[in-house]
């Protein structure tokens, strides 16, 4: 009798140390895959209407505190794109983020046709650490007021390519501002006479168009482009890119 009851006492033993066994591994498998759940499910850009682009893009000061970046082909950017946003189609991308390294902690927001490409870029920019990116809606599925084929292009590109001697260059600052330095071989207008102007400037190359802060130039190069004239504004105007080498 008493060797029955040992023998129940221990099989029911083993059977709590079995089920305890059993549990623990199921428990850390089922907590790692929430875990990992969690991961996938989290948004590391966030999604912005097309409307609220525009907006950024129409308000001279607002804009100023984003880099739109088009990541479609540049024969599709050059057919139309939002105002101010530079152009790096998304497969060249990761082989240009030299190019834009100093907006990693800044408001960076990519826009395509549908919303996929710039999805794609979204994600590539958040992986090599920038972290403010969003995702605008497409070109293709809102009607941007902004739209223009004014090309844009960044400082360090802008100077380059006044340096290649291969372009008109017109300086859209003050009048003052522009006899006390200017870039070489600039041609100087204003947003009261530009219009006018026009008329006057030489066709045999393309246009590079600046001023302060690449909102006067815009304007310029915006009416440049609607003439059919192939244009770049710089992003970066003589208040914000000190690389520009002004002579008198």
């Amino acid at each position: 009798m008493k060797n029955i009851k040992l023998f129940s006492v221990v099989a029911l033993s083993l059977a709590l140390l079995a089920g305890c066994s059993n549990d623990k591994p199921a428990n850390q498998g089922a907590n790692k895959q929430n875990a990992g759940a969690a991961t996938e499910n989290k948004v590391a850009y966030t999604e912005m209407a097309g409307e609220e682009l525009d907006k950024i893009e129409e308000d001279n000061k607002a804009k100023e505190k984003y880099l739109v970046i088009d990541v479609r082909p540049t024969e599709q950017y050059n057919e139309g794109h939002v105002k101010h946003a530079i152009n790096i189609p998304v497969d060249e991308l990761k082989d240009r983020l030299s190019e834009i390294e100093s907006y990693k902690d800044k408001d960076v927001v990519t826009v395509c046709n549908t919303g996929k490409k710039s999805s794609e870029a979204a994600q590539i920019l958040v992986d090599n650490g920038f972290t403010k990116v969003a995702n605008a809606q497409g070109v293709k599925d809102f009607s941007y007021t902004t739209m223009t084929k004014a090309a844009t292009v960044l400082g360090p590109q802008f100077n380059e390519m006044a340096k290649s001697g291969n372009y008109t260059i017109i300086d859209v600052r003050d009048e003052k501002d522009y006899n006390e330095g200017h870039i070489e071989g600039a041609i100087h207008t204003t947003v009261d006479t530009y219009m006018d102007d026009i008329k006057s400037f030489p066709t045999d190359k393309p246009f590079l168009t600046y001023c302060y802060s690449g909102n006067r130039s815009w304007q310029v190069a915006d009416e440049l482009a609607k003439e059919g004239h192939e244009v770049y504004n710089a992003y970066d105007g003589t208040k914000e890119y000190d690389g520009y080498e002004l002579v008198k």
